[in-house]
């Protein structure tokens, strides 16, 4: 009989999915227009709800731990932890910002989502068999708004209210500003058990795992070397939807390793079970020659979601970034087609937008509707992007890129600048045009060689500096650099984080993304907009605005990206066909020997 009155109950809130009227219950928030999955959903069309539970997956990570605390900042912890925990809401991978029921079994939520109510699934469980109940969201929201990560810790601080109304039911009321997202983020908290803390503190450092409600438990921990889960048979989810077809491996082992080499050769030998290869060289090269059959498989599932913005990093802070034909002429300094060909054996693309392989990016002539948005700020903005395409631009291949390295040297000439002794020097004061690369990763090195031959040619003397990853932290946050490798990674649904990146207030705060040092009040404004959008068009709207002051700023050399995943795995492990718009998580594969 209960279930009867589950189903009908799933039936009534099928139709009241949107934002609009009275609040009612429902299943799933989606941040703009309906969700794909209807109440009643049997599981995501990404995962194969037949797969077959057991086996063991072993996956390699670079690297070491030294604690099992994810929430805070202190300490390094090990790969596959997301999932011990759950959140209050399950988010789906084939669309832009949905979440579904969870912890939650179901929410309510004000038309103008100044709050959300969570009732809790009373099924939901601790792994210790203990019961989640309100109380223990509150604490949860409560550690992480004042002990959690800094990120965290900003998106908490929006809530106004936090109220328990039964053991099962709490609500979350929220600031006026960016709050429109605020449900889905809250949605998103995990949650822990209140009464394991009072002899635990949560903000240190830990190799004692804290109690988790998701579907595997830490079964072994070797510090810094090796973690090993199980699956948990009592796991009081499996039943739920977004859970079938996923978490199939009975056992799931991350082994670390120094470096990336010694992680290929152990896949190689067949200790480790698959692994993501992220070099182009190595997909290229080191898994065999083409033609040659190897004992295991390369897959490439598509990704559709947006590429990260992976770019070479003016610090516009400084005098000689500020002007931006010289931007503008270092850009053009730039041989993407030399390097792709050379030394990224022509596996990528152009990078040409801040939110590329996604409909988020700004293409063609501006829009009327971006063009309403930027007019206000037409005298703190190029002309240009109110008239041209945005085109990075491109050269023959050869590695001399004669008329583009012509094109810098005239821009150069404009915004004051003139070489004198084979070396460019400020025509006003005769400081020379130098320029220092910050750097904790050697693989950039190849990356900035070619970059700085082309540099030399324009009489602009460059060095490379690099520093250990502390160091390089440090100086990042008190933005103390010329120029930056940096990549920004971006969803479907852009919301608040922009302000993050891009605003005026981070440009003058240590420690945000806003490495360029944007200062603009059409940003701001943009931010604004998309963080308050409530409809899918207002927000794509805003997001390619945006995007074009971004591209047409020249505050970074965009570099490259794919539009695959590169993953290699031995035949035992098994991918679904359909990929999601993440392309494929090791949640969706599963174990079968058979031939």
């Amino acid at each position: 009989m209960k279930y009867f009155h589950l189903l009908l109950f799933l039936l009534l809130t099928a139709t009241t999915g949107a934002l609009a009227g009275e609040p009612a219950e429902r299943h799933a928030i989606a941040m703009h227009g309906e969700p794909k999955y209807p109440p009643g959903f049997s599981h995501f069309d990404y995962a194969n709800p037949d797969a077959p539970v057991g086996g063991h997956l072993r996956l390699g990570a670079i690297g070491g731990f030294d604690s099992l605390n994810p929430f805070i900042l202190k300490g390094v912890a090990p790969d596959g932890l997301t999932n011990v925990y759950q959140p209050l809401l399950e988010r789906s991978r084939d669309e832009p910002f949905t979440l579904y029921a969870n912890i939650a079994r179901t929410i309510m939520v004000a038309p103008d989502r100044s709050w959300i109510t969570f009732n809790l699934d009373p099924a939901a469980r601790f792994s210790d068999g203990t019961p989640i109940t309100a109380e223990d969201v509150l604490f949860s929201f409560e550690t992480l708004r004042d002990k959690g990560r800094p990120n965290v810790q900003s998106y908490y601080k929006k809530v106004t209210e936090a109220e328990i109304l039964s053991p099962t039911a709490i609500r979350f009321a929220f600031e006026e500003a960016g709050r429109y997202e605020m449900p889905l983020i809250m949605g998103m908290m995990s949650v822990l058990p209140k009464a394991a803390f009072k002899t635990t503190e949560f903000e240190r450092s830990t190799l004692t795992p804290f109690i988790g409600s998701g579907p595997y438990l830490i079964e072994k921990v070797d510090a810094g070397r090796r973690i090993i889960y199980r699956r948990n048979e009592n796991f009081w989810g499996w039943h739920l939807p977004q859970n079938k077809g996923r978490f199939n491996f009975e056992t799931l082992t991350y082994d670390y390793f120094r470096d990336d080499d010694i992680a290929l050769e152990a896949f190689k030998a067949g200790t480790i079970d698959a692994r993501f290869e992220t070099d182009a060289g190595k997909w290229a090269n080191a898994y065999g020659q083409a033609g040659q059959k190897a004992p295991f498989l390369k897959s490439t599932p598509r990704l559709s979601i947006p590429a990260p913005m992976l770019a070479l990093v003016f610090n516009t802070r400084l005098e000689k970034f500020r002007d931006i034909r010289v931007r503008k002429a270092l850009t053009y300094a730039f041989d993407f087609e030399w390097m792709n060909a050379h030394i990224l054996h022509g596996l990528y693309k152009r990078t040409q937008s801040f939110f590329e392989n996604s409909p988020l990016a700004a293409t063609g002539p501006i829009q009327d509707a971006e063009r309403e948005l930027l007019i206000p700020f037409a005298d703190e903005l190029p002309p240009e992007i109110f008239t041209d395409s945005f085109h990075l631009p491109i050269t023959d291949g050869s590695g001399r890129a004669r008329d583009n390295l012509r094109i810098a040297q005239e821009l150069l000439s404009d915004a004051g600048y003139e070489v004198r002794g084979g070396q460019l020097v400020n025509t006003v004061d005769g400081r020379p045009f130098e320029i220092e690369f910050l750097i904790n990763n050697n693989d950039f090195v190849r990356l900035i060689t070619p970059f700085q031959r082309h540099l030399d040619t324009l009489g602009i003397n460059s060095k490379i500096r690099p520093v250990d990853t502390a160091s390089y932290q440090n100086r990042l946050n008190d933005y103390d650099f010329d120029m930056i490798i940096n990549n920004w990674g971006q969803s479907l649904s852009p919301g608040n984080e922009q302000a993050f990146y891009w605003s005026r207030q981070a440009a003058r705060t240590p420690g945000t993304r806003n490495y360029p040092g944007i200062h603009l009040a059409a940003v701001d404004a943009l931010i604004e907009r998309i963080a308050t959008a409530q409809d899918r068009i207002t927000l794509e709207t805003a997001v390619r605005a945006l995007d074009r002051v971004l591209l047409f700023g020249y505050y970074a050399v965009p570099l490259y990206y794919t539009d695959r995943l590169w993953l290699a795995h031995w035949p035992q492990i098994h991918l679904p066909p359909t990929p999601s718009f993440w392309g494929t998580t090791a949640d969706l594969w599963w174990y079968d020997a058979s031939p």
